[in-house]
């Protein structure tokens, strides 16, 4: 999507960002050389979706699985803080991304060759009832060849036409997903999970092997092999905005599990990227600050 962050009064800066699109930015910073990155997405073919693409490749990713829609272009949206917490405003009707997963072999053969493929929930409300079958034969396929896929439920209720919608296509997509990585806030909303220890079991009790609950400043709650750990969220200073911080812990953890990380480690990996994340404006950290992270991951192969 086309992002405007508020950098200040009536001042704002434009760039691109996305859910899915934040995590796999900072994956391919922090991976580097060490793992092919690449990004599934379908944009337009006027100016904005040239520089999207553009961006995408600059950042070390394969934009080799982007497609075009000669009928529409990209959403926009609108960061607004107050203090360092935001909300925004969305323009998507006119987003090709919604016609992502209208064509199943087009979209299995993009996952072809990944080891690791990331999904979110709101992938999910956008590409409609269709597109979301596609998408779970899709995955299945990969799977079968070896894939395991990531899941972040990053539940948007006013993206979905009742609750009842949004539940019944998340257990589907759990049926193919590997490693959850929800947020308690959004579980607690629409699932009525009275702590992360529930989210955890309900997940699990759907065959999910790896599941950390995020949980803003809170502890994560987190499953691996049939052991339940929390680890407490370090304190950050300096925030200046809080758009991305989820997006980036998932790529930190992600991209720690890649390289052989432990969960518990990884998860710790993740807090301190995050919190790195969110010392910046908008969704994406400038690439200087996520230096000593890659090189931390660096040592880890090494």
């Amino acid at each position: 999507m086309l992002e405007f962050a508020a950098l200040g009064e009536d001042l704002y800066r434009r760039g691109f960002a996305g859910d899915t699109l934040n995590t796999c930015w900072h994956m391919a910073q922090l991976l580097g050389s060490y793992a092919q990155i690449g990004y599934c997405t379908k944009v337009g073919t006027d100016a904005f979706s040239q520089e999207l693409v553009d961006f995408i490749a600059a950042g070390g990713i394969d934009t080799s699985r982007i497609f075009r829609d000669t009928e529409r272009t990209v959403g926009v949206y609108v960061i607004s803080l107050a203090g360092a917490e935001r909300s925004f405003s969305y323009w998507r009707e006119s987003s090709a991304a919604r016609r992502l997963a209208d064509d199943f072999d087009v979209l299995r053969a993009a996952f072809a060759g990944y080891g690791l493929i990331h999904v979110s929930g709101i992938t999910l409300a956008v590409i409609g009832d269709a597109g979301r079958a596609n998408l779970h034969r899709a995955l299945s396929a990969a799977r079968d060849a070896g894939a395991a896929v990531s899941f972040d439920p990053n539940i948007r209720t006013q993206l979905w036409p009742d609750l009842d919608s949004a539940r019944d296509s998340i257990r589907v997509m759990l049926q193919v997903t590997d490693i959850a990585l929800p947020s308690f806030e959004d579980e607690a909303l629409v699932w009525a999970d009275a702590d992360p220890g529930r989210t955890i079991a309900r997940l699990a009790a759907e065959g999910v092997r790896e599941i950390v609950v995020k949980n803003g400043a809170g502890e994560v709650a987190a499953f691996s092999g049939d052991a339940v750990t929390r680890r407490p969220t370090p304190v950050v200073t300096n925030i200046r905005d809080t758009t991305g911080a989820g997006d980036a812990f998932n790529a930190g953890y992600l991209a720690a599990r890649v390289v052989g990380m432990a969960p518990d480690r990884a998860i710790s990996f993740a807090q301190r990227v995050s919190g790195a994340v969110i010392g910046h404006f908008g969704a994406l950290a400038p690439r200087e600050a996520l230096d000593a992270f890659r090189a931390i991951l660096h040592l880890a192969v090494t």
